[in-house]
């Protein structure tokens, strides 16, 4: 590493229907749209100068695709622990529709009924960092929305409900890294869309 903190770079799979309608996707396993496509492949000439020591992958295909797209298929990793939120119950509906009828409903507070719980996303989010901070050396992962901002949080050691405070584009590009040594755990880059046109 040459003296250089490691970076984990995090990227949001492209669009997918669900995404561009607002429906919760969580294991639902959908295709990428033709544009989602297409940013995925920007989202990989935004990363071709980069040297990456280890890239993982969500097993589902909008996050494997967009990791494929963005020219890393061929060395990614499948780590099921980045998959995205499981819905249960909310899967393929708005937040519009569930509030309709849970008013008071959050998903980084509640969880949803016969899915994930707060505390279950955590614990994989964990095992993710921990994961990622053993490689020696930059680390590129592919995910979903929920997810990577819950994977955020806990680098930073907060509870899993900070992540209702963060947002995340589609095709987005964020960077985990650390401030002055490896105890101070930071959030370098956040939501960064800049290599994405319409």
């Amino acid at each position: 590493m040459s003296g250089k903190l490691p970076v984990v770079s995090a990227v949001r799979h492209g669009e997918t229907e669900w995404s561009r309608s607002g429906r919760h996707t969580g294991l639902m396993d959908l295709p990428l749209t033709e544009r989602g496509e297409r940013h995925a492949r920007l989202v990989g000439e935004r990363l071709r100068a980069q040297k990456f020591a280890a890239v993982f992958t969500s097993p589902l295909q909008r996050a494997s695709r967009t990791c494929a797209l963005a020219g890393f298929g061929d060395v990614a990793r499948i780590d099921a622990d980045l998959v995205e939120w499981d819905y249960g119950e909310y899967e393929g509906i708005t937040t519009t529709e569930i509030l309709a009828k849970s008013p008071d409903w959050k998903l980084f507070r509640d969880g949803c009924p016969d899915g994930e719980s707060p505390g279950d996303v955590a614990a994989r989010a964990d095992r993710v960092v921990a994961r990622v901070r053993a490689v020696p050396g930059d680390v590129l992962i592919f995910s979903s929305g929920h997810f990577l901002r819950s994977l955020a949080v806990r680098w930073l050691g907060h509870p899993i409900a900070t992540g209702a405070q963060l947002v995340l584009g589609t095709a987005s590009l964020s960077v985990l890294g650390y401030d002055h040594d490896l105890t101070e755990p930071a959030i370098r880059v956040w939501n960064d869309a800049s290599h994405v046109t319409e």
